[in-house]
């Protein structure tokens, strides 16, 4: 979390998150570099327009209670290193009606695990705006929880015969921020008083 006179409009967090996959790595590869069906396994994201093979834009539409923010997103393969397995992507959201927004950049590794493959993402978020105001811990709870939902649409879609039918508009459903947040901080507030015993 940035302190000083910026820490209540700008919020920075490091995330780290991991899943596994009962596929090859490389089936694993031609997926995750496939980012337009990616984009659709995010919470709330729309595809909007592929610009070249490295770049594309998406719509995300979060819902804090009767709140709706939407954002115009731009996403860019940065690198690509199939050796290694390693994948580089950068985000930046602009929020339409509004002066808050957000960038990241989100590796992806790729390894050999148990005849399958892991997926090993860190992202570094950075937050501006009234979004930054939740502060590092509950941004952290609820982007582990939107990563979970991303990582069993992952799943999905490596075994098509059991993916999810998508949402009229190609895009997945809304985030239900405000249902997420009370999650977070009420995990937070129970972790806290039993560490105070």
């Amino acid at each position: 979390m940035v302190v000083g006179p910026t820490a209540s409009r700008l919020a920075c967090v490091r995330l780290e998150n991991s899943f596994e996959v009962a596929v090859p790595v490389d089936a694993a590869w031609r997926l995750l570099n496939d980012v337009p069906r990616v984009v659709t396994c995010l919470p709330g994201a729309t595809l909007v327009a592929v610009v070249d093979d490295h770049a594309w834009k998406a719509n995300l539409l979060v819902k804090l209670g009767p709140i709706a923010l939407q954002f115009a997103t731009d996403i860019t393969r940065e690198e690509m290193d199939e050796g290694s397995g390693r994948v580089v992507l950068a985000t930046k959201a602009r929020e339409a009606r509004g002066k808050g927004g957000a960038q990241a950049t989100i590796e992806s590794r790729l390894t050999p695990r148990n005849g399958g493959t892991r997926v090993d993402l860190v992202t570094d978020l950075s937050l501006q705006g009234a979004v930054a105001q939740y502060g590092r811990g509950i941004v952290a709870d609820v982007a582990s929880r939107l990563t979970a939902e991303f990582a069993g649409c992952i799943a999905a879609r490596l075994d098509e015969s059991s993916a999810p039918a998508p949402s009229p508009d190609g895009g997945q459903a809304p985030i239900g921020g405000l249902r997420l947040l009370f999650g977070a901080v009420w995990r937070r507030l129970v972790r806290r008083s039993r560490t105070e015993r």
